[in-house]
């Protein structure tokens, strides 16, 4: 039987969206169905993601240290801190705060420094916002930028194509040097390929790319991250959980066209968790 000493568990630090397959609502079973305890942190409370017209949302950061604090007297640790959107700069000092507090020497910390998509910051991202995600990032074991992001980091001027694999090296390289470990930088569109670039951290750099399948969809980054941070800490190495990251994005994506889901629902995973409980 599995002790709870012996089951891996994570911290994730998310908003909690009730509709539309993203954050909290898909890190939540991704994790469980890869066997491992999800220990939310949650950074605000939305009806829906805000990709629809209309939506509640409630803030929790004057929230978040009371929450904290209660682990704290727990005595709590654990094997991964994976920290997701945040909307302010506070949360970025709590998630600080809470790596410093909660790690152990062999905790993975993973950032996914969510900014930004198709080369425009979010709304919520101020300037000194993303600036402050450069230091969250220094924190990282892994971080997994999409493109957009990773220019926001580096200070590049975003293009949708046309990349050299020099120049995303260079780009990784440089966010590797603000204190992560490995750095993913996932989304590159190579032709009609998807391509993600891993950098490990003794600088050795992989291209891993699958064919462009179906539309573009709300939460897929949510569910790469996930099964990313889930590999990390059972040891698995980066390239390889990069690559069932991506597959099972795609199959999501191809199983959500087939059944017409629309697309700011995002993905239905759930048709398709068999798959990691298999695995």
């Amino acid at each position: 039987m599995t002790s709870e000493k012996q089951q891996k568990k994570i911290a994730v630090i998310n908003d909690l969206s009730g509709y539309g397959r993203c954050s909290l609502t898909v890190v939540i079973p991704i994790l469980s169905a890869l066997k491992i305890q999800c220990c939310p942190v949650p950074t605000s409370i939305l009806s829906n993601h805000t990709g629809f017209p209309t939506y509640f949302f409630d803030d929790y950061t004057e929230k978040m240290p009371k929450y904290i604090e209660q682990w704290k007297k727990l005595d709590l640790s654990f094997d991964g801190i994976y920290s997701g959107f945040l909307g302010s700069e506070a949360q970025i000092q709590i998630v600080i705060d809470m790596i410093k507090e909660f790690s152990l020497p062999d905790t993975k910390v993973i950032i996914d420094p969510i900014m930004g998509d198709h080369g425009k910051a979010y709304e919520t991202y101020t300037p000194l916002l993303c600036s402050r995600m450069k230091e969250l990032v220094g924190y990282g074991d892994i971080v997994t930028p999409n493109l957009t992001e990773a220019c926001i980091l580096t200070g590049r001027e975003y293009r949708k194509d046309g990349w050299k694999r020099a120049e995303l090296i260079r780009m990784a390289s440089e966010i590797q040097q603000m204190g992560p470990e490995e750095v993913v930088i996932t989304g590159v569109t190579e032709g009609g390929f998807i391509t993600n670039v891993v950098l490990q951290k003794d600088g050795t750099g992989h291209f891993l790319r699958s064919l462009r399948v179906g539309r573009e969809r709300p939460g897929t980054g949510d569910v790469f991250s996930s099964i990313v941070a889930a590999q990390a800490v059972k040891g698995v190495p980066l390239t390889a959980g990069v690559k069932k990251a991506a597959d099972f994005v795609k199959r999501c994506i191809i199983k959500s066209d087939q059944l017409n889901v629309p697309r700011e629902n995002g993905v239905c995973f759930e048709e398709l968790l068999s798959v990691l409980i298999r695995s």
